[in-house]
């Protein structure tokens, strides 16, 4: 299909960050989100058994101005980086997972127009985004069936259905899946979910990442405008440019940091329970092992080898951060193989951080023992987010990609997680 040329008159006026100031330097960012953090986590416990829709958390996140961050400055954005998005991501995460994982995703999704769009698109895109300070939602993945894009008198129209993780409960704008009638091209589409024609199905039926806002939409003859067409998801060779390929790991990446920060928020609280010895009346009072945290070996072999497995995924983690920048900074100069090889060293992180992720919830809860079933301590929510995020992106995809690169050189297929 052919996509029309971004319309190149700009948008005026912000409500967004004031932009004759300067953005916060990475490390005021990190600094944004660990008091954010700190504010989910004193009632994280209640507002994930309440499992209401994410309305407040997403304009808690509005205020803080990390849901524009990635926005350059030029356009009223934070004018971050991915690596700096990524450690916002872990800190929310530790906190909350669901909220963290909201966050990653709309952080991926708000950047499409990035890989598919072109620049131009990209930052006429973005600077709406930044003036209607959007939290963005849906999901342009593979697993199901794609909505169909049907042509029109003026540009497309949208109709299907389609389950979403995250964001489509609280969304300003969504990236969605569709296909072209005829040649089945998938093609990524910005929609705006306020059309009568969007019709939200009620939130996902999940165990875990209960407040991630996602579920089912239709869409009804949606009206799209061709330059809402942000560009081709076609996985056949040679049909995206290999800087769009970088998608893939990039989200990839917010995969990796979700878990990693959900892993390290139960080690925070696991390790709190190991440095006192409270009175039985107290919370988390039982303990699993004789003579009682720090002194029992069986305690400190156990945490040692927690630590160990959030350790080791965090560095791979960071390896490939560092591949991907670099490949983000050679923008269209990309080859095929250096996308290849970033792509596989972020599915081998990926990988990591959730494998570490389940071995640390599950087995972190027994050096509290058996207090840490108290539902009112809510401990189990670490695992639920961390399982129901890894039923989606099963590992043994990924290391099938890895090792059939290891052996024959073969590039992983395109591929976006869900």
């Amino acid at each position: 299909m052919t996509i029309a040329p971004p319309d190149p008159a700009p948008v005026s006026g912000h409500a967004g960050r004031d932009t004759s100031a300067p953005a916060p330097a990475p490390a005021g960012w990190r600094h944004v989100a660990r008091e954010l953090a700190d504010d989910l986590a004193i009632d994280a416990v209640e507002r994930e058994q309440a499992g209401k829709p994410p309305h407040d958390e997403v304009s808690r996140l509005r205020e803080s101005g990390l849901l524009t961050l990635l926005v350059p400055a030029a356009l009223g954005g934070g004018g971050a980086d991915w690596r700096t998005a990524y450690a916002v991501v872990r800190t929310v995460a530790a906190a909350d997972g669901a909220i963290g994982r909201l966050l990653g995703n709309h952080y991926f999704l708000s950047s499409t127009a990035r890989f598919f769009g072109g620049p131009e698109r990209a930052a006429r895109i973005e600077r709406a985004f930044a003036d209607g300070q959007w939290c963005w939602g849906g999901g342009i993945a593979s697993q199901e069936a794609p909505l169909m894009l049907t042509p029109a008198a003026r540009g497309y129209l949208l109709d299907g259905h389609q389950r979403y993780d995250t964001g489509v409960g609280v969304a300003d704008r969504l990236v969605v899946r569709a296909a072209v009638p005829g040649t089945g091209e998938p093609v990524a589409v910005l929609v705006d979910p306020a059309h009568p024609g969007v019709l939200n199905a009620g939130a996902g039926d999940t165990f875990g990442q209960r407040l991630a806002a996602g579920g089912g939409v239709g869409f009804d003859a949606v009206p799209v405008g061709a330059d809402d067409v942000l560009g081709s998801l076609s996985p056949d060779d040679g049909a995206l440019s290999p800087f769009a390929g970088l998608s893939a790991p990039t989200a990839r990446l917010v995969s990796a940091q979700f878990c990693l920060g959900v892993a390290e928020g139960l080690l925070g609280e696991v390790r709190e329970h190991g440095r006192v010895v409270r009175a039985p009346w107290q919370p988390f009072s039982a303990q699993p092992w004789p003579g009682g945290p720090p002194q029992d070996p069986y305690a400190l072999t156990a945490y040692g080898e927690l630590a160990v497995a959030a350790r080791a995924a965090s560095a791979l983690a960071d390896q490939a951060v560092d591949a991907l920048i670099a490949g983000l900074d050679r923008g269209e100069d990309l080859d095929d193989e250096e996308c290849a090889e970033i792509a596989v060293l972020a599915s081998a992180a990926e990988a990591a951080a959730s494998r570490a992720a389940q071995e640390i919830t599950s087995r972190a809860l027994e050096a509290i023992g058996a207090t840490a079933a108290f539902t009112r301590h809510g401990l189990d929510r670490f695992w639920r987010d961390t399982r129901t995020h890894t039923l989606r992106e099963p590992v043994s995809h990924r290391l099938r990609e890895i090792g059939d690169y290891f052996l024959n050189g073969a590039h992983p297929p395109f591929h976006l997680p869900a």
